[in-house]
């Protein structure tokens, strides 16, 4: 698996794992993430939200013996209520420190490769988000700093007044906001994208076409059909179709049994044929879906 280097120093594999799909039984997940650094896919990526920190404490079951291999993600910003049902979204300074320390405790490791906010809108106190990502990283607590958001509004003040090392949104050829604002922006900037949603749930592959992001049923099944018949492995297709944008460091997918890892490992090395005239090919198909709110 290939690596790129974000930043001088931010390591990550071309696919990364999203923890969060991880299955609750203990032995099967732990034998994912064992499978997932035989594939090269060492860029890890977790949630104090998921599953109320129960996943940052599974993945550091396995993290120090590891730490020297894999590049460790999480996000904060969610803070859950006393009913412990629902959250609010938290990112005020002195909760985001505390936060660190118990995602740090949960991982069972001293520093935090990359530490992403978890959302955020235009209104947020962005100074001190800013100031309290300098505090952690004085601290020797966490490395980089990174944000998930789909916001273009809230990306553009993100990247010009404090640039991240990474970017976290949806893209597949189901979400393909990012190609009107957030690809060409990032032309101009160091950060990079780290891809969510890259498989569009499934329904590209294996899963019944269903209506996504204001395709109706049918024409997801189009579009299916389509990267079925470009004559080309379906999931090297997806992959390509991510990795082949510029600004895209590494795609984040989620796996629940080892064979997807294999899978993903297999896929990453036939996406290297896809020619980028297939995808633009893929493209040319059908209307891209575009921002409707937060520009």
């Amino acid at each position: 698996m290939d690596q790129i280097k974000i930043q001088n120093s931010l390591e990550l594999s071309r696919i990364g794992l999203g923890c969060m799909s991880l299955p609750k039984e203990e032995k099967s997940a732990l034998s994912i993430l064992h499978a997932a650094i035989e594939a090269g896919m060492t860029y890890w990526d977790t949630a104090d939200l998921y599953q109320m920190g129960w996943n940052e404490g599974l993945v550091g079951k396995i993290l120090p013996s590891l730490r020297n291999k894999v590049t460790i993600a999480t996000k904060g910003g969610n803070e859950w209520q006393s009913d412990e049902k629902s959250w609010s979204w938290n990112p005020r300074k002195d909760y985001l420190l505390k936060a660190v320390e118990e995602s740090l405790r949960r991982l069972n490791i001293e520093v935090i490769d990359l530490y992403q906010l978890h959302g955020g809108t235009i209104e947020d106190p962005w100074d001190e988000v800013f100031e309290t990502m300098e505090i952690l990283k004085s601290q020797g607590k966490i490395k980089h700093f990174g944000i998930s958001s789909i916001r273009p509004n809230v990306i553009r003040k993100v990247v010009t007044d404090y640039p991240p090392a990474t970017l976290m949104l949806q893209y597949s050829p189901l979400d393909r906001r990012a190609e009107e604002f957030v690809f060409p922006f990032l032309k101009e900037h160091s950060t990079r994208v780290v891809v969510r949603g890259a498989l569009a749930k499934g329904i590209l592959l294996n899963k019944p076409a269903d209506a996504y992001l204001g395709y109706s049923q049918l024409e997801v099944q189009g579009v299916k059909n389509w990267i079925q018949n470009l004559g080309f492995d379906p999931l090297a297709v997806l992959l390509r179709f991510g990795l082949e944008q510029s600004a895209v460091a590494s795609l984040v997918i989620g796996a629940s049994a080892v064979n997807q890892i294999e899978e993903l490992a297999r896929a990453y090395d036939l996406q290297k044929q896809v020619p980028s005239e297939v995808i633009d090919l893929l493209k040319s198909k059908y209307s891209a879906n575009l921002y409707q709110e937060h520009c």
